[in-house]
């Protein structure tokens, strides 16, 4: 917390419970971002199919994607889970920027730390390693001041019992 102070003692609840938020939303956004990346895989190498789900191929099935003037195209009909993957990304990419910026203002940590937590949502992988680090660090942060804070007190009632 170099330079920054130091997050009040009344804010820990809200920490924790931004924590948690954080937590969640990594997990959807890294989970969704690794679909995007397998649905953009599929869509734009040489395979070139999307996902559907319903329509003329059943429940689940790939439909090709085909090269036109206007550019790729796909020939499935239904429910194209491949857009549907890259919209929810997308706007739970939002969702988890908030939950990032949450923990990031309450912790007071430097703004390179908020850019690291951010790119969590576009790097394959690192929302995950964040998840887990921003978790120990925040809960072993949390539990360090509480135990400063209780410490004074402790040595106080001791030294009080032994008059």
């Amino acid at each position: 917390m170099d330079g920054m102070p130091a997050p009040k003692l009344a804010t820990f609840p809200a920490i924790r419970g931004a924590l948690k938020f954080y937590q969640v939303a990594s997990i959807i956004t890294g989970t969704f971002l690794l679909l995007l990346c397998a649905e953009m895989i599929l869509k734009y190498t040489p395979i070139h199919l999307e996902l559907f789900a319903g329509g003329k191929g059943g429940f689940l099935w790939f439909a090709p994607v085909v090269e036109t003037a206007k550019g790729l195209e796909s020939t499935g009909d239904g429910v194209n889970l491949s857009l549907a993957i890259l919209v929810v990304h997308g706007w739970f990419y939002v969702v988890y920027l908030f939950a990032c910026f949450r923990i990031w203002s309450l912790m007071r940590w430097p703004f390179l730390r908020f850019i690291l937590l951010a790119l969590g949502g576009v790097i394959p992988f690192l929302s995950f390693i964040m998840e887990v680090r921003t978790a120990r660090d925040v809960r072993a942060y949390l539990a360090q001041r509480e135990a400063a804070e209780a410490a004074p007190s402790d040595s106080l009632t001791a030294t009080e019992g032994s008059k």
